[in-house]
């Protein structure tokens, strides 16, 4: 493909664009010690195309 000079078409990253007016907040888990459960949770939550519509699906781990 090099030789011939073309190449595929691939798209772009969908990252979100940061908003000039918002605010941005410090990392606040940084020096934070997690020592024990339930102390620190992440969520996560994304939907997947099906033929008839979308799930959802949503990860949670402490």
């Amino acid at each position: 493909m090099q030789v011939m000079g073309i190449w595929g078409v691939v798209p772009g990253p969908h990252t979100s664009k940061k908003h000039p007016t918002h605010p941005v907040y410090s990392y606040l888990l940084r020096d934070l010690p997690v020592t024990h459960p339930n102390q620190v949770w992440a969520t996560d939550i994304t939907y997947i195309p099906f033929a008839k519509g979308f799930f959802y699906l949503i990860a949670i781990i402490d």
